[in-house]
């Protein structure tokens, strides 16, 4: 994709043309080997950073006129910082690997027209003290740039590296995510999933979609669609597969002749019903040490109002005992509140919010100082109730 981007955008093309070493990694457009001079007049070469806004695969004009700077602070001739770009010091992992230790502000009256014109704007206010040091030093180095990045995503992912991030997201990166149903809630947990750069996404579910499930899912459905009947692990692959790669349908439920299916999996969100087929999916993402989450939902139609209780519970390798405390594994016999089968397209949006965050909190993407395993939403008094166990 990266390559693409600079053979469709005449701005990034010309920079490569005029010898620059650039590249895109994660959503930033880097430039490398830029010489500028330390404070002790040595010239040295370091990385511009900047943040890149597209639509699609196509350039649009710079967000920001701020980048960032992989290398010590560039300094004047006479060795003394040039004070006419400083804006914060300090250390910026901003993913991929990529670390910077400043970042600069220099704003042209109008802005910057176009990626060319801001990258080769700093760099040459950075090399133009090293070239009256070193003659001949450039930016310009006419080499071509390294292997470049496969992205699970089929264009460029500029949302967390704009706002930094980039690095917390790449904690997603490794894993390979089950969602066992897709009903309401599971089909909204893909919504979100599909989102981050997780490596692959496999889709558990036997069921065709019909019309009550357009009715409770992201997005909208087509009438050609509902007439056509599609297993629903098929249409959300369609669907999401627009937008990344990775996602792996397989069209039939999950039980204890099949859960063997799970092997490879490092997280799971399991949205089905309670019974044997639960059961044996719960015990074999124990047994391969998989880190879940258990979505559950029941609401009752009282005296002409709905109301009920939304939950959450998790299991890791460190923490399983409060599992089947909180989480039935047994058919329900109809007293459960959990066993009600209404849903509403709000309450699964929420339902699936609640599992995602708490998934992100498991892999350290969001701070998570009391490490709550079970969680309870009342939709009366907007009650929220979490505990370690």
């Amino acid at each position: 994709m990266s390559r693409e981007l600079f053979s469709r955008n005449a701005d990034l093309k010309r920079l490569r043309d005029e010898g620059y070493y650039v590249e895109v990694v994660g959503g930033l457009l880097l430039m490398r080997h830029v010489p500028y001079l330390d404070a002790s007049g040595t010239v040295r070469r370091g990385t511009i950073i900047s943040s890149l806004t597209l639509a699609g695969d196509l350039t649009q004009r710079p967000d920001t006129h701020v980048v960032h700077f992989a290398g010590a602070y560039p300094c004047q001739a006479n060795c003394s910082p040039i004070e006419q770009i400083r804006h914060q010091s300090g250390s910026y992992d901003l993913g991929c690997g990529v670390v910077a230790q400043h970042s600069f502000s220099s704003k042209p009256v109008e802005g910057y027209r176009d990626y060319h014109h801001k990258m080769t704007t700093y760099a040459a206010i950075l090399s133009g003290p090293a070239a009256l040091v070193e003659d001949g030093v450039s930016a310009r180095v006419f080499r071509e740039p390294e292997e470049e990045e496969d992205s699970v995503f089929h264009y460029t992912e500029t949302a967390s590296n704009r706002v930094g991030i980039g690095a917390l997201a790449e904690r997603l990166s490794a894993e390979r995510v089950a969602i066992i149903g897709l009903g309401g809630t599971g089909s909204y947990v893909l919504d979100l999933v599909a989102k981050t750069p997780v490596r692959e996404i496999h889709l558990f579910d036997g069921d065709v979609l019909l019309q009550h499930n357009a009715f409770r899912a992201p997005g909208a459905v087509t009438l050609d669609t509902l007439r056509e009947a599609p297993k629903k692990v098929a249409y959300f692959a369609s669907i999401y597969g627009a937008m990344r790669k990775g996602i792996v349908a397989h069209d039939h439920f999950l039980d204890e002749g099949n859960a063997d299916t799970l092997e490879n999996i490092t997280f799971a969100f399991v949205c089905m019903d309670a019974g044997a087929a639960k059961r044996a999916v719960v015990e074999r993402l124990e047994s391969i040490g998989a880190s879940f989450l258990d979505v559950g939902m029941g609401l009752e139609l009282d005296e002409g109002t709905l109301g009920g209780i939304l939950r959450v519970t998790a299991s890791t390798p460190e923490r399983r005992d409060h599992f089947r405390a909180n989480v039935s594994l047994d058919e329900s016999d109809g007293g459960d509140v959990y066993a009600s089968n209404i849903q509403v397209a709000d309450l699964n949006a929420l339902n699936a919010v609640l599992a995602v965050v708490k998934w992100k909190k498991l892999r350290g993407f969001y701070r998570d100082l009391e490490g709550e395993h079970h969680m309870t939403y009342t939709t009366d008094g907007n009650l929220l109730l979490s505990s370690a166990a």
